[in-house]
């Protein structure tokens, strides 16, 4: 385990039985507080993207916009937002997905991706990878590569990487539970 690894497991806080029974919640608000920790992973996701080419960062509401939108700064690219459907005002393409119960469905503004664009997916946690791998597929509908995906945390027990391998793109976690 490296050091920002560890200082972001100190920070991170467990919390049983949320939202519902059987759950361990996985709360990032302890790291938000902490600017210097904030600055740490930033560094780290930029540290660990070197050499990867990245013309854009798509970030997937909404905790993917509190990192996803800094370190796009950092590395000078565009931010580009992925949302739920119904919540951008102008002409969108969207991709549904499944869920473990359901399905569910985001959307990127249209032209937002421009043909031959290198774009990382960035979100704060992955899970089974549905919304990770149903915002790449919203790149690839534009025109676009998917270059990399990053993450603050990756639930490595729920197999999130296996959906994300076919992408063929350089995959970035901070933390691994």
């Amino acid at each position: 385990m490296n050091d920002i690894e560890t200082r972001l497991k100190n920070a991170i806080r467990a919390v049983p039985d949320f939202p519902k029974p059987g759950i361990l919640f996985r709360d990032i608000t302890p790291v938000l507080e902490d600017a210097a920790l904030c600055q740490a992973a930033l560094g780290g996701f930029a540290t660990a993207l070197n050499g990867t080419r990245i013309d854009a960062i798509a970030g997937i509401e909404s905790r993917g916009f509190l990192f996803g939108l800094p370190l796009a700064i950092e590395l000078g690219v565009p931010f580009l937002t992925v949302r739920k459907k119904g919540k951008l005002p102008w002409r969108t393409v969207s991709n549904k997905y499944d869920l473990e119960y359901g399905s569910a469905e985001v959307e990127m503004h249209v032209g937002s991706v421009k043909p031959g664009m290198h774009v990382m997916v960035h979100d704060d946690l992955l899970a089974t990878g549905g919304t990770a791998a149903a915002a790449a597929e919203l790149i690839k509908m534009q025109g676009g590569t998917v270059s990399a995906f990053s993450f603050l945390i990756d639930l490595s027990f729920l197999n999130g990487l296996e959906r994300l391998k076919h992408y063929d793109a350089e995959v970035v976690k901070l933390v691994t539970y």
